[in-house]
């Protein structure tokens, strides 16, 4: 599809500045307050640029969480083309640049969609029932933290002050733990409602949770970051996501070995460490794969994890391309 116009949106939680280009033709700038009534109003002003149309307009912006959502679903009402890419992504593409404001950014914004106009993919909504499990999970992060901060001092108070007061902050702190429990098995239950009264969302749900090591969280995280396996269908593209394949960087006579990115998504990393762990300790091939690496090869014991983090995600969209459950004891046919 080609685009006559670029319009780069910088994002934030109380103004939107948008640039508008004509092809490499910078127009105009200007900044609006974050709301729907004021966006409304400016897409029917942008509307009366000579030879405007939505099918030849681009609309670039940062992916910046909740913030976007008002400039988005007017776009997606308009049914306008939309690009929404990652800060990092942007930043890189343009080399090396100094300075910063928001009128920059969104002209930087601007100018990233022409130079790339011909790799943009564009956005697409997730579904309702999607954004509710996204919603709710990012819920449930904030309340095991929560947990924590009030947990771990209660711990370290019963080994370094009086026993006396070590009791009253336990009693201050325990209906506020309490209501966090309460509050984490109310999610527990929202997210598995969501899930078991959707057929696609329950479908995807059992396949995940087949594969030894993947529990519940783990396989919300992956129906929520793959958007049902629409945006991210392949196990390699994945593992680049949650930085577990190693890269390798060799330059003349210089010869690194493989390391894994630090731009990824660590959250879904650390979920995916914890299910290694398991599926290691219940797994009887991963158990076996992982002793004979370190113990006989004498590989690094992170790397072995990584590895076995590797194969559960192979195991993962194979069990969801082939549209069947794991099976711990499979064995293929040879004809």
């Amino acid at each position: 599809m080609e685009f006559e116009f670029f319009i780069g949106i910088d994002v934030s939680k109380n103004e939107l500045d948008f640039s508008v280009q004509q092809g490499k033709s910078f127009l105009f700038h200007q900044e609006i307050v974050n709301e729907p009534e004021a966006i409304k109003a400016f897409l029917k002003e942008v509307s009366k640029l000579p030879g405007y149309a939505y099918s030849k307009v681009v609309f670039c912006m940062e992916h910046t969480g909740i913030y976007s959502n008002h400039i988005l679903s007017c776009l997606y009402q308009q049914k306008a083309n939309i690009c929404l890419e990652p800060a990092t992504r942007i930043k890189k593409s343009l080399g090396d640049l100094r300075g910063k404001n928001d009128k920059v950014d969104s002209q930087r914004i601007a100018n990233y969609a022409y130079k790339n106009r011909d790799e943009l993919r564009l956005w697409a909504p997730r579904r309702e029932q999607v954004q509710q499990l996204a919603h709710l999970s990012s819920t449930r992060s904030r309340l095991i933290k929560a947990k924590k901060m009030l947990r771990t001092p209660l711990k370290e108070y019963g080994s370094f002050i009086k026993n006396k007061t070590s009791k009253q902050n336990t009693v201050v702190c325990y209906q506020a733990l309490k209501g966090i429990e309460t509050s984490l098995e109310n999610v527990e239950q929202a997210i598995m409602s969501i899930i078991n009264k959707d057929p696609e969302l329950k479908r995807l749900f059992s396949l995940i949770t087949s594969v030894v090591g993947i529990g519940k969280v783990t396989a919300v995280q992956m129906l929520v970051t793959t958007n049902e396996f629409k945006d991210i269908n392949n196990a390699r593209s994945y593992a680049c996501y949650a930085g577990l394949a190693p890269y390798v960087e060799e330059s003349g006579i210089f010869k690194g070995r493989g390391r894994v990115s630090h731009l990824a998504n660590k959250k879904v990393k650390t979920f995916f460490h914890m299910a290694a762990l398991v599926a290691i300790q219940h797994n009887t091939e991963l158990r076996s794969y992982y002793e004979r690496k370190v113990k006989v090869d004498k590989k690094n014991k992170m790397s072995v994890i990584n590895a076995v983090r590797n194969k559960l995600v192979q195991r993962i969209f194979a069990c969801v391309n082939q549209n069947r459950k794991y099976e711990k004891n499979y064995l293929r046919l040879v004809a």
